[in-house]
């Protein structure tokens, strides 16, 4: 969530809020070493009982109101906003997952799923302490941020051959996930992120390395 300095939300919390995110770097991680089958069977219950709690927060007005006393600081504003009846980051950061899991090869999902991760922080607090100019719907030093922590991911993230190619691919993943980012939407970019990295990659394997079998790494496991 890159966005141009706001006294609205302390620094203090969105660090806090963005510590919590990380915590998300273990399902890429844990991913690497397992099947798709014990990756979903473990994380679309821990989602479903996430998604179901966050609905009863928005509809159940007790559940809401102990949820806002325990967990209140560190939801945003348009999820705290009953009329719009936003769903929290955490569900859409499990959703996002499983559905990546289940839809694309492993080597994508852990470069995407990664970026999704650690990039989406640097880019907000980047942006919300340094932000000064405006890009798309957000900031520049935030998008800026997002796309050079995002090279990194790629650089060390697991690939099939380590061919010249895959890094190239990478490099436009990066690129499109700063755009993604950075873009004004009314899905939430948990999910825009990954899937829109993750299509955009099996597209240019597809394309640039037909010859790689890009479900190598789904053998891990």
């Amino acid at each position: 969530m890159n966005e141009l300095p706001n006294v609205e939300q302390s620094y203090a919390i969105e660090i806090a809020r963005k510590a919590i995110h990380l915590c998300s770097l273990s399902i890429p991680i844990v991913y690497y070493f397992v099947s798709k089958t014990t990756a979903l069977t473990i994380l679309i219950p821990i989602a479903v009982l996430f998604g179901l709690s966050d609905i009863a927060r928005l509809l159940h007005p007790p559940t809401g109101r102990l949820y806002e006393k325990y967990f209140g600081f560190l939801l945003r504003s348009h999820e705290r906003n009953d009329r719009g009846r936003r769903l929290n980051g955490a569900t859409y950061v499990l959703l996002s997952a499983a559905v990546c899991i289940w839809l694309f090869p492993k080597v994508i999902v852990i470069t995407a799923f990664t970026i999704l991760i650690v990039s989406d922080s640097f880019a907000a607090l980047i942006g919300r302490k340094f932000g000064k100019h405006r890009f798309m719907g957000k900031s520049f030093e935030g998008s800026s941020a997002f796309f050079l922590s995002a090279l990194v991911v790629v650089a060390v993230a697991p690939k099939i051959s380590y061919l010249p190619a895959e890094y190239f691919i990478g490099i436009v993943a990066a690129v499109l996930g700063a755009v993604v980012e950075a873009m004004p939407s009314i899905i939430d970019d948990n999910l825009t992120i990954p899937i829109s990295i993750s299509l955009a990659m099996w597209l240019l394997y597809d394309t640039l390395l037909p010859a790689v079998n890009v479900f190598g790494l789904d053998r891990i496991g």
